[in-house]
């Protein structure tokens, strides 16, 4: 893709908005504690530098990412916070981890050795690498299981070139507020918090709580977090970082989040039918009247999904319009009635647009219902052919805290 664009379909990203973001989720979870702002996914389609420079801005200390390659792209982007690898990748990726001073998940002794070895072979006399251990309380993902916790820890404990500097686990329903498995999940966490100290190990980080459980869990993530008293509590929060609900229970405009990205294009083509005309493929849709139809340049490529053909709503001069006729892979089509629309003019599919009746909204939150899916999947849908226009870069930079929590102590620059 070049970066000139022949197109007006664009992602606006407000970094300033990331940024405040950051800065509520860390008042949110209390004294002390630290958030992780989680950048995978390409910052949920946001951008992972923007994404990840607009959270370090509103306050957060850590990032995280699903991939060693996303690790290497924020660090050839001259990102040098802390960042934590969320799972563990192939074992002949560990060179590649500590060359770009990342900071592993382990819960795998096969992993472990990697890690090792790697290690032994960058620079034998070189202080121990920073992991973070992840202990399995119900995700039943990927972590160690409990009947091989203790066997793992006590590895850990006598391994000369690991240090835990950090244990976590994952909650699998906090974004459900009535059901107990949370609270079934942190009674494990503690009780493997407990198990660490055992062994003799001292972490400095302890976390388990996701933006679901930052928002909504607080008071008992930090219960199960103070059995290790010495250490900082920390956060990962993914999805209410970019202003997005986690669920239908945990919405992020109950807690004052804002989203973080518009999705806009234009007016490509304008035509005028008649009634019973049927357009687009399998005219699945025919006009109900004499009207005006619209061409906007933007599909099912893009991220617009073929499962909301009849389902989907557009802002155009303010006003909710219906997209009419199936979604195809580049184009849709917008049914404007009598009001003729011109070539050029804006069309909002996700975001805000004033209008002479005030202000509309469409949100990710409204095509997540309509599609009985979640606001991480069609973020994170959104398309590489999309750019992205950064917008509030320098609200970013405003909204950084006066000051910041120290950093832990960290065992050696290798774990970062």
């Amino acid at each position: 893709m070049t970066s000139t664009r022949h197109r007006p379909t664009v992602a606006v990203v407000d970094a300033g908005a990331i940024a405040r973001n950051t800065a509520r989720l860390r008042t949110a979870a209390g004294d002390g504690a630290h958030v992780c702002a989680v950048v995978k996914a390409d910052g949920y389609g946001h951008g992972l530098v923007t994404a990840a420079r607009a959270a370090l801005a509103g306050g957060a200390t850590w990032l995280a990412v699903a991939l060693v390659e996303e690790g290497e792209a924020l660090r050839a982007a001259g990102v040098d916070a802390p960042v934590l690898v969320l799972s563990e990748p192939p074992p002949a990726a560990a060179g590649a981890l500590l060359a770009a001073r990342l900071t592993p998940t382990v819960y795998r002794p096969e992993f472990l050795t990697a890690l090792e070895d790697a290690h032994a072979a960058a620079d034998p006399d070189a202080a121990p690498v920073a992991v973070h251990v992840k202990l399995d309380t119900g995700m039943t993902r990927v972590g160690v299981a409990p009947a091989d916790r203790d066997a793992l820890l006590a590895r850990l404990a006598t391994s000369e070139r690991l240090d835990v500097e950090g244990v976590q686990t994952h909650l699998a329903r906090a974004d459900e507020l009535d059901v107990p498995t949370t609270a079934e999940q942190l009674a494990r966490f503690r009780a493997g918090l407990d198990a660490v100290r055992d062994v003799g190990l001292t972490p400095r980080l302890v976390h388990v709580a996701n933006s679901a459980a930052t928002l909504h869990h607080t008071p008992a993530w930090r219960a199960a977090v103070a059995a290790v008293p010495d250490a900082a509590p920390l956060v990962r929060t993914g999805i209410a970082l970019y202003g997005l609900d986690a669920g239908p229970q945990v919405t992020a405009a109950a807690h004052g989040l804002e989203p973080a990205l518009r999705l806009v294009s234009a007016v490509s083509h304008v035509r005028h039918v008649d009634a019973g005309t049927p357009v687009s493929y399998g005219h699945r849709w025919s006009a109900p009247a004499a009207g005006w139809l619209a061409t906007v340049p933007i599909g099912y490529a893009d991220g617009v999904p073929r499962g909301l053909t009849g389902r989907l709503d557009v802002l155009h001069r303010g006003r909710r319009r219906p997209v009419v006729g199936t979604v195809t892979m580049d184009q849709v089509l917008v049914w404007c009635g009598d009001d003729e629309p011109a070539h050029g003019d804006e069309v909002v599919l996700l975001g805000t647009q004033a209008g002479p009746e005030g202000e509309g909204r469409i949100g990710l939150e409204e095509w997540a219902e309509r599609l009985d899916t979640i606001t991480y999947e069609l973020a994170t849908g959104i398309s590489a052919r999309v750019p992205r226009v950064v917008v509030g870069a320098d609200q970013a930079d405003a909204a950084a805290p006066a000051a910041q929590d120290p950093e832990p102590s960290r065992a050696s620059g290798e774990g970062r």
